[in-house]
């Protein structure tokens, strides 16, 4: 029997990286090879953070390719990496598979490449080899881009620019929620030159990429999202895979994970910290940084901050006068916390997040409720899962000069923590997604079953 070889490859922003490093984890759990490729900016950062993955070292290899933008550009640009990425990266990863192809023995058998690098289906052809996707973002938002051609025909958007058309709530399916097409990924990323890079770039090509991939895998659960999987049935759920991963550490991490955390958390008394989180992009201006470090400190609760450096990658934000006096050891604040090991940790009672993918996932799967505040993007309508739909969390919202004021942030941590329908309901989602994991159940069965197929050659 020939060996296996699976090429994996990422979208460069954390919350992409991170989900597919455990799904290939799991993939050499069963003996298969992994070459997994990322941007030559990423793997340092991913070798800066002292990255170790918790499998054999002959089954799992990482190396880089360059993105097509120069050391010192700005990569929070999303337009101009896009743009850069689709004009170097098909030929850059040509270069690499014919390099790794010269050991018969090494060949790769298949691609799985995040949905977001749609141009990899060329490549893919070119080279006859077999292609997945993964989908690190909710089987929604998926489907939104699978639907483009409906969204097109019913004069949603504008077919050639993505511009919304009908600014009104729609829904993709009588099982699915409500969406409001403001929220769709490649309308709010930038200005109208960014926007259209990534609908062009980004969504028309994962389009194409979606209808002509042979398996599409998601790190979700039948369960959490029953409307989309229903949708769109070549959509299987394996996740959530930070659940399947619990007994070892969280691979992936950008920046290095600050564990004092975890000595601090088990100082405090069960349920009673309010762990605060936005993700690996969020920024907030002066004014709203004062109001939300303010808040937490009229909440009375202990809390966990995570506060990431600014652009600069400088500390761009000022305490209010006296704020870390006044807390003292009440509040624990630190630049990258080990996420998954905070929210299984009893102390936590709440989390303040910016309800990204892995991070909504992270919550759920260990029954903690929700305070939602979505920064862009897809977050909005995991918000709305949340909120709405699996009722486990409350959204903060916005004063009329866009800010969300201190008095907003210490009503909804006490609604929240004084109600216990939100953690009830949070308990039994996360029974039910541990359930789906066991042997035999329906994320543990679609991923054994995407599994038995890379093996197939």
């Amino acid at each position: 029997m020939k060996n296996m070889h699976i090429l994996a490859i990422p979208y460069p922003l954390q919350g992409h990286v991170m989900p597919l490093m455990e799904a290939t984890r799991c993939f050499t759990t069963n003996g298969l090879k992994v070459t997994f490729v990322n941007t030559e900016f990423i793997h340092k950062k991913l070798m800066g953070a002292s990255l170790e993955i918790d499998c054999p070292s002959d089954l799992m290899q990482l190396v880089s390719i360059p993105d097509g933008m120069e050391p010192c550009e700005d990569r929070n640009d999303h337009g101009k990496l896009t743009k850069a990425m689709f004009q170097l990266m098909p030929a850059k990863l040509e270069e690499l598979i014919n390099d790794i192809n010269q050991n018969d023995d090494e060949k790769i058998t298949c691609i799985v490449a995040d949905y977001c690098m749609g141009w990899v289906l060329r490549v893919a052809r070119k080279m006859g080899i077999r292609l997945a996707l993964f989908c690190p973002s909710s089987a929604a938002v998926l489907a939104v881009t699978m639907s483009l051609q409906k969204l097109m025909d019913d004069q949603v958007i504008n077919g050639r620019s993505g511009e919304i058309l009908k600014h009104q709530m729609v829904q993709l399916s009588p099982t699915m929620p409500l969406m409001d097409p403001a929220n769709f990924v490649w309308v709010c990323v930038g200005d109208a030159e960014t926007n259209q890079i990534m609908f062009d770039s980004l969504f028309l090509e994962a389009k194409d990429a979606a209808e002509a991939a042979d398996h599409i895998i998601c790190n979700s659960s039948m369960e959490l999202e029953p409307g989309a999987f229903t949708l769109f049935p070549k959509m299987l759920p394996i996740g959530p895979l930070l659940a399947t991963n619990k007994s070892t550490r969280q691979v992936g991490h950008f920046w290095k994970e600050d564990s004092t955390c975890l000595t601090w958390l088990d100082q405090q008394p069960v349920c009673s910290v309010i762990y605060v989180a936005f993700g690996s992009i969020t920024i907030f201006n002066q004014l709203q940084f004062e109001e939300l470090a303010l808040g937490l400190e009229d909440t009375k609760m202990p809390f966990l901050w995570v506060v990431r450096p600014g652009p600069s990658g400088n500390m761009d934000y000022v305490y209010p006068s006296g704020f870390l006096d006044r807390i003292g050891s009440r509040g624990k604040i630190l630049s990258w916390a080990p996420q998954q090991e905070v929210l299984n940790h009893p102390s936590v009672a709440c989390f303040m997040s910016h309800c990204g993918w892995n991070s909504t996932m992270e919550g759920v799967s260990n029954g903690v409720p929700f305070l939602c505040w979505p920064y862009f993007a897809d977050q909005f309508f995991n918000k709305t899962y949340i909120c709405d739909i699996w009722k486990t969390g409350v959204g903060l919202n916005k004063d009329g000069t866009g800010i969300v004021t201190r008095g907003e942030i210490k009503s909804k941590v006490e609604q929240l923590v004084n109600n216990n329908i939100h953690k009830a309901n949070v308990l039994n989602l996360k029974e039910k997604l541990t359930e789906g994991l066991r042997e035999g159940n329906s994320s543990n069965k679609n991923l054994n079953k995407f599994i038995d197929w890379l093996k197939e050659g």
